[in-house]
């Protein structure tokens, strides 16, 4: 079984940048489709973004749209999210995850791999 492990996250100023790594240990995602969700305070896990197995197809959520940007390297085994001009709203626990259809999609029910999280934290 593929292992998602998070990095990166912690606390930062509105208007600043982060960058969070998705690190895979045990098999290749290269196959896989990858996502980023996360979970504020008392609210329900929302999606954020999510690219194909090649890379291509990235999409996002309104709210991180020209913020946001998800990649990968395969090579590395690693899926990245680099968030730029972070708002207080973007204060969460960001989750990545996988999925085996190589497909990047917003359903968090097409996920069957999940990080345990990182903490973003951003103060206004």
């Amino acid at each position: 079984q593929v292992q998602l492990v998070e990095s990166g996250g912690g606390l930062v100023q509105a208007g600043g940048s982060l960058r969070l790594s998705c690190a895979a240990s045990r098999y290749s995602i290269s196959t896989y489709g990858s996502g980023w969700f996360r979970q504020a305070p008392g609210k329900e896990r929302e999606f954020v973004a999510a690219i194909r197995w090649n890379g291509g197809s990235a999409n996002y959520a309104d709210s991180v749209k020209g913020r946001f940007t998800i990649s990968r390297d395969n090579a590395k085994n690693t899926v990245y999210l680099q968030m730029n001009s972070l708002l207080p709203a973007d204060t969460a626990v960001y989750y990545c995850a996988a999925n085996k259809w190589g497909q990047g999609v917003a359903g968090q029910e097409s996920y069957d791999i999940w990080g345990q999280g990182t903490q973003v934290t951003v103060s206004s």
